[in-house]
């Protein structure tokens, strides 16, 4: 085994490899939590969610440290959730068993395109200012989603949104979470999302906000609420309002997954002469994950970027994920401590991820107004229309525009020109 994940290549051990799994599942456990909450908002059962938010993570995880031997983690991603969630299911209406078959295709498409090595004209088409606009954007809509959970931000009729009331015994509770979350994190503590989630359901539980537990090990929730109803409503996706999710979905994924492979692969050293080894097995790692993940019930799995605390402790092989993916599976057996994990206690790390993924926004060429407008546009809308596809169609729309005003018509990818279409047709859906 130490011969086949390269022990000696990289100066690791054993040892040095499960600390540094077990610290990359500390860094993204939330996940187990998170995710049954936030599809739970689109009628999911969360058992069930929980169940196959695990699965899907140790399996696209165990995949990627076997196969493609990285030392990367994978899950159900924030932001695609959101999206699948808030803006596909409750805003554009659309049943969540179509939703599922929509991120199902979007696996398949990902599957074809890592098979047939198509992957590099996809992202060389898409300009990297309004990657950069999209990743910030699900960041603010992220944000703006955990602030409304937490009750800081509320409606208003008159202004739409203001200030929640302060004072209510779960906001305050989500504050102090946000506040210890982000006291741990400043501090490199690893695990700081995680840990936060901890402290705050047990002040919660004290203070009389939260129902304490039953018990803390229970049987693994059952799968037959959401399992293969991808399959039954495949039929459905085949309409302009489905292209367009299942679009997002792909888009979304397929960069954040790139994004997230790169650095932590350059974090690790894997790099060569500036080119990722295996990366073909890595994407169909991840494109393998997706669809089993939507066959299971759950929004597309990614790569996280959580991955790098594991690095950081040591890790450097696949082995770290495999350590990382058996501990998903065990964590199947915690399934009671979903009745700690309130809005209130999520809220927190809902609002600490959007921080972390508006992170990106320096990199984008402000200065040149052709790419700033579609930019603004897509990271705006995103948490304005509480929508990331609309996001994502305005910027995509306004940019070739913008390109061709500015007389470089001739530097906009053929692909983008295809896309303007595409979502030009969605937004004269929408109106109908």
């Amino acid at each position: 085994m130490e011969r086949y994940f390269g022990f000696k290549e990289f100066n690791t051990t054993y040892r040095k490899e499960a600390i540094a799994g077990l610290t990359t599942f500390l860094s993204m456990a939330y996940i187990l939590f998170v995710n049954p909450m936030v599809l739970g908002d689109a009628g999911m059962d969360k058992g069930a969610v929980f169940t196959a938010t695990a699965l899907s993570a140790a399996l696209g995880t165990l995949i990627m440290g076997i196969i493609a031997k990285y030392p990367i983690a994978l899950a159900p991603g924030m932001g695609l959730n959101a999206f699948f969630a808030y803006s596909v299911v409750l805003v554009m209406g659309i049943p969540w068993q179509t939703a599922l078959s929509g991120v199902l295709m979007s696996g398949i498409i990902f599957i074809f395109i890592t098979l047939f090595k198509i992957r590099e004209t996809i992202i060389n088409a898409i300009p990297q200012d309004l990657k950069f606009a999209a990743a910030s954007g699900i960041g603010l809509f992220i944000a703006f989603i955990g602030l409304k959970n937490a009750g800081i931000i509320t409606q208003n009729k008159a202004t739409l949104v203001s200030l929640g009331d302060l004072t209510q015994g779960n906001t305050l509770l989500a504050i102090f979470g946000f506040v210890v979350t982000i006291l741990m994190m400043i501090r490199n503590i690893r695990g700081g999302i995680f840990f936060g989630m901890i402290i705050t359901a047990v002040v919660g539980i004290f203070a009389g906000l939260i129902d304490s537990p039953h018990k803390i090990i229970g049987a693994v929730p059952s799968l037959e609420p959401t399992f293969g109803e991808a399959f039954k409503h495949f039929d459905q996706i085949f309409t302009v309002k489905m292209l367009v999710v299942v679009l997002t979905f792909f888009i979304v994924d397929f960069f954040d997954t790139a994004g997230t492979l790169m650095a932590v692969a350059s974090q690790a050293g894997i790099m060569k002469d500036n080119k990722l080894p295996r990366a073909g097995k890595a994407l169909l790692a991840d494109s393998s994950a997706i669809a089993v993940g939507a066959i299971l019930g759950t929004s597309s799995t990614t790569a996280y970027i959580e991955s790098a605390s594991g690095v950081a402790a040591g890790g450097r092989t696949g082995f770290t994920s495999v350590v990382t993916g058996a501990l998903f599976l065990l964590a199947l057996f915690f399934s009671p401590l979903l009745v700690v994990v309130t809005p209130a206690v999520t809220a927190p790390a809902l609002i600490i991820v959007g921080v972390l993924m508006v992170g990106v926004l320096n990199k984008i060429q402000w200065e040149r107004l052709e790419i700033a407008v579609p930019a603004f546009l897509t990271l705006i809308a995103m948490p304005l229309t509480y929508s990331i596809a609309t996001g994502i169609a305005l910027g995509f729309v306004m940019y070739p525009v913008t390109m061709l005003v500015k007389g470089r018509g001739k530097d906009v990818h053929p692909i983008m020109y295809v896309l303007f279409f595409i979502f030009i047709c969605y937004f004269v859906f929408l109106v109908e």
